[in-house]
This record gives structure tokens, C-alpha cells and sequence, in this order.
């Protein structure tokens, strides 16, 4: 009996509350009316969107209840509220969320108080009936469980009310795709401004100051020819010294770009060589891809370059900043997509937010222009993993 009268408060105290959320709604009845009226004065638009948001807080507090009662989430599909305020305005009025949630809003001023007061009607005859039956009688309780009825009653039809159309949903879900395509796009073209800059910075430092001296000193060999043999032949040495390094920073600007050893050895192979001249004791374990370039199905170049990058800053992080000794790469293909897994055992630490490193933005940037995902733990102390999700088609 003491646990039949337990369920029963609880579902009066979720019937309470829904009353509750009745009385807001008649405010926010008010304010639906005066937001009407200053919106048709056209000086009062302003107000709108503000309102539908409020109107939008209130529907996802009801939308928690009904999922906590009813023990399965209930969606939300919204339309998103930015821009000049035109814009606003048209999204909030024409969004059929919004007139979802008012088509909800005035029905749990009815249902909302009305099965509270049938709870409360209910209370008295409910404890004297189930106190005989149950308590004296030995039997089942059929009155107090009404209670709860009446609250999963309530919370199926916030459920039905505040269920997004499947129209709604597929504009809101298009909408917010939009938005994340939007942000990807303008995170790519900025790292594509960056390669470019860091491209033209190698050029002019490297390769373009060695070429630089490189033709001053066949200039000052062609002049020294006839009257100083040795002198000249000690500049074209010195002029053979600068063209080879001049080659080393090219290969480097062209690495930077591309690794050529993705071309010859393939990702496998690439991040193996890599692990290799990390500095750490790095292990590399791989799962479905080939060891060669030239075996088996491989991934589209760009998938495999970003892979390949991801692994190079992680490693050169976990050298540079970890502390750590010990590092493992993982490389594994799934049906639709490659996933990278690098673990490191150093201090940990890593943000993971917009004020993380500029190699971890890097990274975040290239995996996010091919729609992929990154996932950075790294607690205090240690270890620092980082998951990518790179969609392909093999």
C-alpha cells in the first residue's frame, strides 16, 4: 500500500506541475496577444521572434516532461532563428513549429487543469477504497493507480501535440545541414587560406632565397671563369650545394601539399613511416586496409591525405607537448568511412574548444571539409586519444 500511495504522489506532483505549466500558458496567451498587436504596428516586430522562443522553452520544458514520464525523448524540429530581423520575423510566423506548439499550448490550458482537478477529486475516495481493498482486504489497489493514468494521459498527449510533422522535421534537419555545411565550408576556405600562406611563406624563406644565391653565385663563376679558374670552380661547387638545397625545401613545400609517399607506399605504409621517425615508440595497428599502395581498394586521395595529416600533428603534439614515450596509431576501415585512432600515455590536458592549438584547428578544419568528425579526450593526467571519422566510399 505504501508503495501504490508512493506512484500515486508522484504522478499528482507531475499532474501539479502540468497545471502549472497551464497557468504559464495562459500568459503566454497575453503575450501571443500583445505580441500580435505590436507586430501589426510593424514598429513592434521586433518582439516576435523573442516571443517564439520564449514559446520554444516553454514547449521543450513540456517536451522533457512527457519524455521523463513517458521514458522515450520526444524530438524537436525548429526552423533556426538568425539573421537581420526580416528574416526572423518570416521564420518564426512561417515555421510550422511554431504553430504547433500554439496548437499545444492551447490545449494544455484545458487538459492540463482538467486532469489535475480530476486528480485531486480523485484522492479522497481513491485512499479509502484502496485502504479497504488493499490494506484490510489483501487485493489488488484499482483506484489509486487511476492517478497515474490520468498523468500518463497528460504526457501522451504533449507527446502527440508537440511531435514535430515529418515535414517539419526534414526542413529543420535540412536547415540545420545547411548551417553545418555553411560553417565547414567557411572552416575549409579559411585552412585553404592558411595552406596558401604557409605554402608562400616556404617558397619565399626556402627555395626562393637559395635560388636567389644560387644565380648570383653562377653570376660571380661566369665572371671569375677566365682570369680565376680556382674561385670559379669554388663558386659552381658552392652554386651545386645551393641547388641541392634548394631541391630539399621544394620536396618539403611539395610534401606539404601532398606526401608523394602516399602515392608510392599508401596510407598504411605512409603513417608506418611516420610512426617511424616520430620519436616516440609508436605501434601502428591496421584493420581491413592494405599494406601496399597497389593492394587491394584504397581510399580517395583526399581522404587519405587528411588521414595522414591527422596522424602527423597528432604524433608531432604528442612529441612536442605530451611528455609522453609511448603513442599508438590506429587505422581501421568501416563500411562507409575510415577511422583514425591516435593514443598517446603523456600528461593530457588537450583543449578541445575554439581556443585548442593551431594544428588542432588545422585538423579540425581539413576532417570537417570532407564532413568528418573529430573526438579529442585528453583528462589531466593522461592518456590523450583522438578518434576521426573520415566518410568514403570504397
Amino acid at each position: 500500500m505504501r508503495e501504490v500511495i508512493r506512484q500515486a504522489a508522484r504522478a499528482w506532483l507531475h499532474l501539479t506541475i502540468g497545471a502549472a505549466v497551464s497557468l504559464l500558458c495562459h500568459l503566454m496567451a497575453g503575450v501571443v496577444l500583445f505580441t500580435g498587436l505590436l507586430t501589426l504596428t510593424v514598429i513592434g516586430a521586433g518582439v516576435l521572434p523573442e516571443s517564439v522562443l520564449l514559446l520554444r522553452r516553454l514547449a521543450a520544458w513540456e517536451r522533457r516532461r512527457a519524455a521523463a514520464w513517458t521514458g522515450t525523448p520526444v524530438p524537436e524540429a525548429y526552423l533556426p532563428l538568425e539573421g537581420p530581423l526580416p528574416a526572423r520575423v518570416r521564420t518564426a510566423v512561417g515555421d510550422p513549429s511554431t504553430r504547433q506548439d500554439l496548437l499545444w499550448a492551447a490545449a494544455q490550458l484545458l487538459y492540463g487543469l482538467l486532469l489535475w482537478y480530476l486528480s485531486l477529486i480523485l484522492w479522497a475516495p481513491a485512499l479509502l477504497v484502496d485502504g479497504v481493498l488493499t490494506g484490510l482486504a489483501g487485493r489488488p489497489p484499482v483506484a489509486l493507480p487511476l492517478i497515474g493514468r490520468l498523468a500518463g494521459l497528460g504526457a501522451v498527449w504533449s507527446r502527440a501535440l508537440l511531435t514535430p510533422a515529418p515535414s517539419a522535421a526534414r526542413d529543420a534537419a535540412l536547415a540545420a545541414r545547411i548551417e553545418q555545411l555553411t560553417a565547414t565550408r567557411a572552416g575549409a576556405i579559411a585552412a585553404h587560406g592558411a595552406e596558401l600562406r604557409r605554402i608562400e611563406r616556404d617558397l619565399h624563406d626556402g627555395a626562393q632565397a637559395h635560388l636567389v644565391a644560387l644565380s648570383m653565385r653562377i653570376g660571380l663563376a661566369r665572371r671569375a671563369y677566365d682570369s680565376d679558374p680556382a674561385t670559379a670552380r669554388k663558386l659552381l661547387d658552392d652554386a651545386q650545394a645551393q641547388a641541392e638545397e634548394a631541391l630539399a625545401e621544394l620536396r618539403h613545400v611539395v610534401r606539404g601539399i601532398h606526401p608523394p609517399i602516399l602515392t608510392d607506399r599508401g596510407l598504411t605504409g605512409a603513417v608506418r613511416a611516420l610512426a617511424a621517425s616520430s620519436g616516440l615508440e609508436a605501434a601502428v595497428a591496421v584493420d581491413g586496409l592494405a599494406d601496399q599502395a597497389r593492394e587491394g581498394p584504397r581510399a580517395p586521395a583526399a581522404v587519405e591525405a587528411a588521414a595522414y595529416f591527422v596522424v602527423a600533428e597528432a604524433l608531432t603534439n604528442a612529441a612536442k607537448h605530451s611528455g609522453a614515450a609511448r603513442a599508438s596509431v590506429s587505422l581501421s576501415r568501416e563500411t562507409a568511412a575510415l577511422r583514425v585512432r591516435v593514443r598517446d600515455e603523456g600528461r593530457g590536458g588537450a583543449e578541445a574548444g575554439e581556443s585548442a592549438g593551431s594544428g588542432l584547428t588545422g585538423m579540425r578544419r581539413r576532417v570537417a571539409a570532407l564532413d568528418g568528425t573529430v573526438r579529442l579526450t585528453s583528462p589531466a593526467g593522461g592518456p590523450t586519444v583522438i578518434e576521426v571519422e573520415l566518410p568514403c566510399v570504397w
